[in-house]
Order: structure tokens, then sequence, then C-alpha cells
């Protein structure tokens, strides 16, 4: 303890004795490496994590219920959504028909019998407009004309995805409609019924499952299905804030309703990929985080090796006075972990009073995602004690060099 007080003493008196800039270069160095070590892993898991939360809030909700593998839709669906709409936890839900078809454009301008025409494959969707919006916010995400009413038959919502002009990435155009726009007229070939509607909006959203889709109110989609016994596909519950998707699920299992439906939280309806990709992205921020340590850790070691070096005899005066070799290596430490400790604070600082809320506001516009800044503060944490014990390594191993040295020849400058 009389060892730590002295460097301490030490190291305090040294700190204030340093040039004020080079202090200052030194923290500016820390606060660099910290915010390193946690934005770039943020961003890559925040471009992954911004995908999975679109995935929730645009299409599955906290809980999606969908049919089972061996059913062409969920059974005794009447009496689910009587249930579900009972549940404290539950805020709104939408169901949805799904069926798949062929919708076809342009096809008043084919003239010869060999023209080909204008088709591709698409998810046709029934649902109600008013819980869908109150579900996913399906009206947030119409780019060009309105949204849907509940009275509007004859007219459809069409994915984004499904259009040339809105296409993303290499091979754009491919597999989607030419010259589509609102007002326009397309055809569903729907096995040997077709029918012709009209565009009343087109849906965008870097979620496949949302702008893949055709979308229609889900009496008229129910009425060209002959589906008379009211059973949809996919139901989608969007709870409560704090409310547990994984008690919803839990509570449904028990009274016997996943004999009926396939009944999964969001995460779960993911499947692993976004938990791949995120794992992934982990270890390359943390790789790339590796190589800011290093140089942080250098940086610490010659800051300190050079001080160390130039008061080299004042360390063996300090020697020959009595101070402990211990002390003398404490204070060098205790100076590292002052920089270390002054960098982290104003980088976690930095993190949490500017950088994250700003991404969370402007999320960065990826292809597939709208990404953001993911730095939990279980996350954050660790990495503050491994940039803190770097240091403390990288500051003591320096100290240990010139301490070791004899005394008189320290003191001569030998």
């Amino acid at each position: 303890m009389n060892s730590f007080r002295v460097g301490l003493f030490l190291a305090i008196r040294q700190i204030r004795r340093n040039n004020f800039w080079t202090t200052l270069l030194i923290v500016f160095i820390m606060t660099l490496t910290f915010l390193n070590l946690v934005f770039v892993t943020g961003i890559l898991v925040g471009l992954v994590e911004g995908s999975s939360y679109a995935y929730r809030t645009q299409y599955s909700g906290d809980v999606l219920i969908s049919d089972l593998p061996e059913k062409s839709f969920i059974q005794h669906s009447s009496t689910l959504l009587s249930m579900v709409s009972q549940f404290p936890e539950v805020e709104a839900y939408t169901s949805r028909y799904l069926a798949p078809a062929v919708i076809e454009a342009n096809y008043r301008n084919l003239v010869r019998p060999s023209d080909v025409p204008d088709q591709v494959s698409a998810m046709i969707t029934g649902i109600d407009p008013s819980h869908e919006d109150q579900v996913t916010r399906l009206s947030t995400l119409v780019i060009e004309g309105e949204y849907l009413n509940p009275t509007d038959e004859g007219y459809v919502l069409i994915g984004s995805d499904l259009l040339k002009q809105y296409s993303r990435g290499p091979g754009t155009g491919e597999g989607t409609l030419e010259n589509v726009a609102v007002g326009d007229r397309v055809r569903i070939l729907l096995g040997n019924f077709q029918k012709e509607v009209r565009v009343k909006g087109i849906v965008k959203s870097k979620i496949q499952e949302v702008s893949m889709r055709v979308y229609f109110v889900d009496s008229e989609l129910r009425k060209l299905l002959g589906r008379n016994d009211y059973n949809v596909d996919e139901i989608a519950l969007k709870l409560y804030p704090g409310q547990s998707p994984q008690k919803v699920v839990q509570a449904l299992t028990n009274q016997e309703q996943d004999k009926n439906a396939l009944i999964r939280d969001w995460e779960q309806s993911q499947g692993t990929f976004f938990t791949d990709i995120k794992t992934t992205f982990t270890m390359l921020g943390n790789s790339i985080g590796a190589v800011a340590l290093a140089v942080a850790a250098i940086t610490i070691f010659i800051v300190i090796f050079i001080n160390a070096v130039t008061r080299k005899k004042f360390i063996g005066i300090l020697k020959g006075i009595g101070i402990s070799g211990a002390a003398i290596e404490i204070s060098y430490v205790m100076q590292s972990f002052f920089y270390a400790l002054v960098g982290s604070t104003i980088g976690t600082t930095i993190l949490y009073g500017f950088l994250e809320p700003f991404f969370r506001k402007n999320p960065i516009n990826f292809p597939f995602s709208d990404g953001i800044l993911s730095a939990p503060w279980e996350g954050t944490v660790v990495r503050v004690l491994v940039l803190l014990l770097t240091t403390l390594v990288a500051g003591y191993l320096p100290a240990r060099m010139i301490v070791k040295k004899n005394t008189l020849d320290s003191i001569l400058g030998r």
C-alpha cells in the first residue's frame, strides 16, 4: 500500500508537469482508439440489426403466425384471431391471405401471337388496410400513389422490387415489369382465372417479403380465391412495448394452437441468417479493432519508454533515497491508466451523447438495410476494460525495463 500511495503521488506530479499538448495528444489517440474499437464493430453489426429491425416492424411484427408446412392455410383462423385479440399483451394484429400468381403488364401492346408478354411471378396478399397499417405502418412505405382503403375493389399496391425502375444492384430489370406506374392497369393470372386491376400505389421496402408482393383488399382477394371459410395464411402480432414475444408464443402453445399453425417470435421467424451475419461482422469488427488496440499499446509504450529514459537519472535518485522500484513502476502504470481512462470517458461521451443518437435518427442508406450504430452497454464496458488492461501492460513494460537497471549506473547516466 505504501508503494501504491507513493506511486500515485509520483504519477499525479508527473502528469501535472507534463507538457499540456503532449498529454492532449495522447488522450486524443486513446479516444480515437476507443471509438475505433466500438464504432467499426457497431456499424457492421448495426447494418444487420437495421435489417432485422425493419423485418420486425415492417413485416413480421413481434409474433408471426403462419400455416404449417403440410397445410395450405391456418386452420381455425377465426378462433385463433379471437383468442389473440383478448391477450392483454397484444396492441394490434393483422391477418393476411396469400397466393402465388403471375403479374402481367403492357399486355395491350401485344400485337402478334409470338410477342412475349411482360410477366413476373409474385405473391399476392390480401390485407385489411387498417389492421395492416396498425402493425406494420404499410401506408408509410407507399412512395407513390395512395394507400388502400377498405372499399378499394379493383385496386392494388405493388412492391417496388417487381418494377424495373426501382430495381437495385447488378442485373437490374431482370424478372421485373417495365413501364408500370400509378394508375396503370396490370393483369393478375391466378391459375385459370385472370383479373385486371389498377395500380393505386407503389410500396418500397428493403425487406423482400414486403417489396415483392402485390396487395389487395382482403375481401376482394378472398372472393378471387374462393376462401369462404375465412382461414388466413399469416397473422402478425404487434405487442405493447416491454411485453415478451416468447410469453405470447408460449401462451398460444399451451392452448395447443401450435397444432393449427406455426407460431414463432420475430427472431425465430427470421431464421439463422441474421444471427450468422451478425456473428461474422462482429468478428470482422473485432479484428479491425485489434489493430487499433495494438497501435494504442505501441503508442503508450513509446511515450512511457521515452519518458522513463529521459528521466533515468531522476529514477536512479529516487531509488537511491529509498523509493522502491515497485512505487516507480506503479507511477508509470498509473499514468498509462490515466490516459486510457480519460480517453475512454471522452469516447463514451461522444458515442452515447452524439454518434448513437445521430445514427438512430439518420440511418446509413445501405442497399439492403438502413444501418444504425449498435453499441450495447455491456459490449462497450468490455472494450473499455480491454483498452485499460492493454495500456496498463504497455505502461508497465518500459518502466520495468528502466527501473531494473543498476541504481548507480542510472544516477551517473551510464
